[in-house]
């Protein structure tokens, strides 16, 4: 019998922690800001469509003030070559003393929301943005934020269980300490030369024109993926399929192609039995917000209609990991 296909989302939450090496609140601030309205507003959405998500969240955010972030904080800190990467840097400096009067830089509220939505998971986008392949950073440092990350999560009665890599800097030599540490699946990038995991530094123009380009044209493929390729290795990866881009006024006429792309690879994983995994970061909607939405619903309605068809299922990172692990032994089972 075939496998079920599956649909996994993953949102990349961080609101500026993973934005203020590149954008100034000033001219970013009230996209971020909107946040704080459109997880509630996805949150209905998929649930409207039975959609599940993983929410890969900052640890920063979990914080309620000013002062437990820094209780948190490890006492050794990343020393990135490039001091900017290093939120540490400025002490906190433009953080207020409360969550109620940051929107920016901290959302118990909506982790608490996301955690009243039993059918979604809240998974860890490192605690400080850590950038694992950049240069200054160890393991050590690695492992330091990873246990600060756990460790806030667990006062909400949360546990860590999946990984997004922030900037998709998977370092395959960290993978042992997330698994000593409890984490069972990430997302890798696509197997594609132009998103493998790079540095910053490392990320060219060129890959940057390729990856627009596939947006919207099937230049590499659909990037679906079998259960039993994803079975080989552990910690699970989960590999990304495709970014959802945020809807771009410029572009705005080859936005069918972006969706038909998309849909398309939703189509081929729900047939084939695989695995489609689609991600963004919830600020990108932030511009553009109701056509980002609309976009969404389409995605979400074309799902709803593979599932009728095709018994495609929404699962969150956590579920294809318990699913694959429901093969092996119980004693290794994920608890």
């Amino acid at each position: 019998m075939m496998e079920k296909g599956k649909f996994v989302i993953s949102l990349d939450f961080e609101i500026y922690w993973g934005v203020r090496d590149k954008r100034t609140l000033q001219d970013y601030g009230e996209s971020l800001k909107k946040v704080h309205e459109i997880v509630p507003r996805m949150l209905k959405y998929f649930d409207q469509y039975g959609a599940r998500a993983t929410f890969a969240t900052v640890g920063f955010l979990f914080a309620k003030t000013k002062k437990e972030l820094l209780e948190f904080s490890p006492k050794k800190k990343p020393d990135y070559q490039d001091n900017n990467l290093s939120p540490y840097d400025d002490s906190f400096i433009k953080v207020k003393e409360t969550y109620n009067d940051d929107p920016y830089h901290f959302a118990p509220n909506l982790i608490n929301l996301i955690l009243n939505h039993q059918n979604h998971e809240l998974g860890t986008h490192t605690f400080s943005h850590f950038y694992c392949l950049e240069h200054g950073q160890s393991s050590e440092d690695f492992r330091n934020d990873l246990e600060a990350a756990i460790g806030i999560s667990a006062k909400y009665g949360n546990q860590i269980k999946s990984i997004v890599f922030p900037r998709n800097q998977v370092n395959m030599s960290y993978l042992d300490i997330c698994e000593e540490l409890g984490v069972v699946s990430y997302r890798g990038t696509e197997k594609v030369w132009f998103n493998r995991a790079d540095s910053e530094a490392d990320t060219s123009l060129f890959k940057k024109i390729f990856r627009t380009l596939d947006c919207y044209l099937n230049i590499s493929g659909y990037h679906t993926y079998s259960m039993n390729e994803v079975a080989k290795v552990f910690p699970y990866n989960i590999r990304s399929s495709r970014f959802l881009r945020p809807y771009n006024s410029k572009l705005g006429f080859l936005e069918f192609l972006k969706l038909n792309r998309i849909k398309r690879a939703m189509t081929h994983a729900a047939k084939k039995g695989e695995i489609f995994h689609l991600w963004w970061h919830p600020h990108n909607f932030g511009n553009n917000t109701e056509k980002n939405f609309k976009n969404l619903l389409n995605i979400l309605k074309h799902y709803s209609y593979l599932k009728r068809v095709y018994d495609f299922d929404s699962c969150t990172m956590l579920e294809v990991a318990k699913d694959l692990d429901s093969h092996k032994d119980k004693s290794t089972m994920i608890k």
